[in-house]
């Protein structure tokens, strides 16, 4: 342990010395700024920020992390939705300098930042003509979207975020910067497919980028009936694998070609992304548009970047929970529905995001996210005022919602709650926990690496 002579501050400006990158501590210059977080649930007060350059710089902060005994938080966007992206008191880890995007057009890779966002690689990779499957935000942050595994509106046609991820570059709790990919590194290159941030920071990952010549996509706005909703369910999975949905019960959004007086209405707006031609597009999205006369078809030749939900306005306080579920009709549609009227949140919303396709080939033990043979994914999200002081109803609404489903097939780990709602045995069935526990073992003994879903070392 450090010298415990000098105060905490003195021995952070001693590791600001040796950094390459830049360091904030309270009451100095960008300290208010960069503390600041996605969710306006969280007013972390850090000891210290370090705004890394390199990786070199962040086995700096790792190993004074395990010499002080500070608590350890790492941010890439910050949107972690139980506050992880910070702490009170600790040491943060800011990736967001590491922005550097490598794009190998011949081998179809790029090598990524973990400090840029999904929008930032979206708009890098676009003029090239390729793509990466990433989330449903274009504000969230690559890293921690990928270790969690991602899904987006690529996942029946190029699988998870994690299905494209080549290799990563990995600073452990040891202080080594290790490659982890198919041959170096296995075990580690396996857990951080799922395992979240347990294992080490990620500071660059690789994928590979699939060609994107044509996109036909936009919202498809229908009416919330039960007969819709699971109409719809059933026809995304019967659809063509180049189609995949992300449909929401929400308060109408202000839409162009829609009458002022709609806005605000709850409707069923369906994000439907068809990576393919428009003629097979015609063919696909044609079972959707006879489920009832649509409110508004804004679905067309568009660059995928269009589908990223606009995030205008003051951070919102968010709530979040989702299950993987087997079947969905309209039993499922109406228990959606009711949910969804029960919120007193001014923005609320009841998904559901129909797998299978190229998700649902990888084998459930390939990677550390093991819910392939799930065929739905259903989240409840409140958006609302007041930060942490509202939550508490919120929280509650969105916990007996979903818990209308069941136990379902398991929960996604980046739509958790907080911990102890939930739970990893809802993230990770038994036979991966195990194997997550002890690669927690090896790479982080003394569970260095805690503020995050938790995995305790074996």
């Amino acid at each position: 342990k450090m010298d415990k002579r000098f105060p905490i501050e003195d021995q952070i400006r001693m590791l600001a010395s040796a950094l390459r990158g830049r360091i904030a501590m309270p009451g100095e210059q960008h300290y208010d700024d960069w503390r600041g977080v996605a969710l306006d649930n969280f007013d972390h007060r850090p000891a210290g920020i370090v705004r890394v350059a390199n990786a070199t710089d962040v086995a700096a902060a790792v190993n004074f992390a395990q010499a002080t005994g500070l608590a350890l938080a790492v941010r890439s966007g910050g949107h972690s939705t139980c506050g992880h992206s910070g702490n009170n008191g600790g040491l943060v880890i800011d990736l967001r300098d590491l922005d550097r995007i490598e794009i190998d057009q011949a081998s179809r890779t790029a090598w990524i930042g973990t400090g840029l966002t999904a929008g930032q690689v979206t708009a890098a990779l676009e003029p090239h003509g390729l793509i990466i499957g990433f989330g449903d935000s274009g504000s969230v942050g690559v890293g921690g979207l990928t270790l969690g595994g991602g899904v987006g509106f690529l996942v029946r046609k190029h699988g998870l975020t994690i299905d494209s991820l080549l290799a990563a570059e990995i600073v452990t709790a040891a202080g080594d910067i290790v490659i982890a990919d198919a041959s170096h590194h296995q075990d580690l290159f396996w857990a951080i497919r799922g395992g979240g941030g347990n294992f080490g920071v990620a500071t660059r990952l690789k994928f590979r980028a699939e060609p994107l010549p044509e996109f036909i996509g936009g919202p498809l706005v229908l009416p919330p009936t039960p007969q819709v909703i699971a109409g719809f369910a059933a026809a995304a999975e019967a659809a063509p694998e180049e189609l995949s949905t992300i449909a929401t019960v929400m308060p109408l959004p202000p839409l162009p070609f829609v009458p002022k007086e709609a806005h605000g209405q709850k409707v069923f707006v369906a994000l439907m992304a068809y990576a393919g031609s428009q003629a097979g597009a015609a063919a696909a999205l044609a079972p959707f548009r006879a489920l009832a006369t649509p409110l508004a078809d804004m679905v067309r030749p568009a660059p995928l970047s269009s589908l990223y939900i606009p995030e205008e306005g003051p951070k919102p306080t968010v709530t979040v929970r989702s299950r993987f579920i087997d079947r969905f009709g309209e039993a499922e549609a109406g228990h959606l529905l009711a949910a969804y009227d029960r919120s007193s949140a001014p923005m609320k919303m009841a998904q559901i995001r129909v797998l299978g396709g190229a998700f649902g080939r990888v084998a459930e033990d390939a990677t550390a996210f093991a819910h392939r043979k799930s065929r739905i994914m259903v989240s409840f999200l409140a958006l609302y005022g007041g930060g942490a002081n509202a939550a508490p109803e919120h929280e509650s609404w969105a916990s007996e919602a979903i818990s209308a489903f069941g136990d379902g097939t398991g929960a996604y780990v980046n739509f958790l709650g907080k911990e102890g709602t939930e739970g990893l045995g809802a993230a990770y069935p038994p036979a991966t926990l195990a194997r997550l526990r002890r690669v927690k073992r090896q790479y982080d003994p003394d569970n260095l690496f805690r503020l995050n879903q938790n995995i305790l070392p074996a």
